[in-house]
Order: structure tokens, then C-alpha cells, then sequence
């Protein structure tokens, strides 16, 4: 038998080593909830990271794609950007015209001739067909030089309609001048328009240096009158001079009176043409302090009057300075060629002069030149005066 004191130690003793377990079990419990904890913090920390990885990458992939779609979107921009560039390139490449001429010589005569007036401006049309210049003064007269298509060496043509321009007759006259050598035929390019709507001139025959100019144009004036020429009749009143002659008709009526009839006739005195079928007769007349009249009999100066056609007795009335502009400047080439000027009188008196001038290379053996001699139309440009007649008040 277990004595009170030996209960006692048992106790003690059980008690101390349940204490101890218990310590035990608590210190083995706190360690298991310190490791949890740590592993829930590593896994917290774990899944942070993971997430935060994933953040990145996203980000990452995400910066990556946006990269790629702006340098896309850049590289798009670019391409656009040349496409424009390039079409802007082409349209710049293709300008409404560009010819060249191998007589520049022959140009300027042929402009010079309606070139009656130290500042004037000239209407230039495009087409097809060729290019046509026009002038006019105070709705009385109104000049055309038509160059043909077949004139130039070389025609390209890629305008829509018939585009026009104005431009100074004087500068153009003088500046086609400076391509013109004495005792050579220079070849020209003539390009329009240019970047700003110039009209450009460069010299293309020479490899050792190139003549350039950029003519200024301007937006065209309206014309101010349609000439609208029609036939008087059903025969058409027609007469074909010498172009020498023609020119030394006006030259003789100015001459012929004193010097103050002659300062009189400059200021606006007036000729009056008169034209008869029987028998067939021209009759220039002018009067003044006195009067002058020149007759010219067709079938007595053929040499003088190549052709005439008349049905009815005709006489019309024009300004002298308006007469003289038609003949006072067509160059001497025109005058030593001794080619024929047509006169015709259509409805209401309106009457237009027709010249020749040619434009063709003065070398002997040229291509357009037969074996006659005789140079092809299509090396001839024409020029149309149309005069109106003074009405009688």
C-alpha cells in the first residue's frame, strides 16, 4: 500500500511530467503554427510573386504588343506617306505639256508678227492639236498665231480639255530671243506648268551648258469679243497680195499726204477698201486735207494680186493704226519669202488677214523641205488678224 506521502509524490510527479507533456505539446504546437505561418507566408509570398510575375509579363506583353502596333502603325504611316510622296511624284512628272522646237528663230517671227505694242498680253490655249496664242486691243482687233502640233519635234500632251494662260507677249517674245543664236537653229523644251505654275524654257542641244527661264503666268482675262466670222455671201469675198505689197499699200497712203495729214492718220483716220466684181478692182482710198486712192485691177497686176474673188460691190471702212498692226511687224523672213496674204470681208465688214511664217530649220537639206523646194504645211504657222469695221454714225 501506497503510504499519503507516496499519493503525494505520485501526484507531484504525475503532474510534473504532465506538465512537461503539456509544455512539450504547446512548444511542438507553436512550432507547427510558427512553420504554418511561414508557409503561409512563403505561399503568400509564393503567390504574390506568381501573380506579380504574371503582372509583368502581361505587362511585358502587353507593351510588347503596343510596341508592335505603333511601330506597325509608323511603318503604315510611312508607307502611306511614300505612296503620296510618290504619287505626288507622277503628277509632278506629267505636266499638261511638253514640246520641243527646233527653229526657235522661226517662233519668235511667227509671235513678233502680232506684237504691235510694247506691253501686251497674250492668252495662250492648249490643246491636241497644237498651241494658239491671243491678243486683241479695245475690242477692235484680235490677233491668233496657231502652232500646230506637227510644227514641234516632240508633243506630249496630258491635259484634260484646253487649259489657258496669260501671259506677257513682250517677255515671252524676248525671252525666246535669248535662245536664239545668229546663223544656227537652237533646239528648246517648253514645259507647262511647272511647280508654280511657271511656264518653263530650257535649252536641250547643248551637253557643255543649258540656258534655263521660268516665265511668270497669271489667270487668263476673258476675251472680250468672239470674232464669230462669217461669209458676206454665198461666194466669198476674198483677194489674195503679195505680202510686200500689202505693206507698201499702207506705207504709200502714209506717205502720200503732207506731214500733218500724216500725224492726223496716226490718231485714228480711217481707210476705206472697196471691192468690185466688174471689172474686178481693188481700191484702198483715204481722205484727209486731200485724198489718195489706190486702184489695183486684177486682171492688169497678176503679178501683184494672185487671186480675187468677188459677186457684189463691197466697201467698208477701218482704222488705219488697226490696218497697220496687221502688216507692221511681220519680220523680213516673211517679206523676202514674198509668200501671199489672203484678205477676206465676211458679214458686216469684219475682215481678216491670213499670213504665212514659216518655222522650219534654215539648213538646205531638211527633212521637211521636198524636192521642189517648197516647205510642208506642217512646218508653217498661221496668224489671223480680224479688224472690225467703223460703224457710220
Amino acid at each position: 500500500m501506497l503510504a499519503p506521502g507516496d499519493i503525494r509524490n505520485c501526484a507531484s510527479d504525475s503532474d510534473h511530467s504532465t506538465g512537461s507533456l503539456i509544455r512539450k505539446s504547446s512548444k511542438m504546437i507553436k512550432g507547427k503554427l510558427k512553420r504554418s505561418s511561414q508557409q503561409q507566408e512563403c505561399g503568400l509570398l509564393s503567390n504574390v510573386f506568381d501573380v506579380s510575375l504574371q503582372d509583368m509579363m502581361a505587362d511585358s506583353n502587353h507593351r510588347s504588343f503596343s510596341s508592335q502596333g505603333e511601330l506597325a502603325g509608323k511603318e503604315n504611316k510611312e508607307r502611306e506617306i511614300g505612296e503620296e510622296m510618290s504619287s505626288s511624284a507622277v503628277e509632278a512628272e506629267a505636266p499638261d505639256l511638253v514640246c520641243q522646237l527646233d527653229n526657235v528663230q522661226g517662233m519668235v517671227d511667227a509671235l513678233s508678227a502680232v506684237r504691235w505694242k510694247r506691253h501686251q498680253d497674250a492668252v495662250v490655249e492648249l490643246s491636241e492639236h497644237g498651241v494658239v496664242l491671243i491678243v486683241e486691243d479695245t475690242g477692235c482687233l484680235q490677233a491668233k498665231v496657231y502652232l500646230q502640233r506637227e510644227l514641234f519635234v516632240r508633243y506630249d500632251y496630258h491635259a484634260e480639255g484646253r487649259p489657258r494662260f496669260g501671259v506677257s507677249l513682250g517677255l515671252f517674245v524676248d525671252c525666246l530671243n535669248s535662245f536664239s543664236a545668229p546663223g544656227r537653229s537652237s533646239m528648246i523644251e517648253i514645259q507647262y506648268p511647272g511647280p508654280d505654275m511657271q511656264l518653263l524654257i530650257k535649252s536641250v542641244d547643248s551637253l557643255d551648258a543649258c540656258i534655263y527661264a521660268e516665265i511668270r503666268t497669271r489667270i487668263p482675262d476673258t476675251i472680250s469679243w468672239d470674232y464669230n466670222f462669217e461669209p458676206a455671201g454665198s461666194t466669198p469675198l476674198t483677194f489674195t497680195v503679195k505680202t510686200p505689197l500689202l505693206s507698201s499699200i499702207k506705207k504709200m497712203i502714209l506717205h502720200g499726204w503732207n506731214v500733218h495729214f500724216c500725224f492726223k492718220i496716226l490718231l485714228g483716220s480711217s481707210i476705206q477698201i472697196n471691192l468690185q466684181p466688174d471689172p474686178p478692182c481693188i481700191t484702198f482710198k483715204g481722205e484727209g486735207h486731200g485724198d489718195l486712192q489706190i486702184d489695183f485691177t486684177y486682171y492688169v497686176n497678176t503679178d501683184l494680186v494672185i487671186a480675187f474673188h468677188c459677186d457684189c460691190q463691197v466697201s467698208y471702212r477701218y482704222k488705219y493704226k488697226f490696218l497697220r498692226a496687221t502688216t507692221s511687224n511681220l519680220p523680213s523672213s516673211v517679206i523676202k519669202d514674198n509668200r501671199g496674204s489672203k484678205l477676206t470681208m465676211g458679214r458686216g465688214g469684219m475682215l481678216k488677214v491670213q499670213h504665212l511664217v514659216s518655222v522650219a530649220r534654215s539648213a538646205t537639206s531638211h527633212p521637211h523641205i521636198d524636192s521642189a523646194g517648197h516647205q510642208q504645211p506642217s512646218r508653217i504657222a498661221y496668224i489671223e488678224f480680224f479688224v472690225k469695221s467703223e460703224v457710220d454714225e
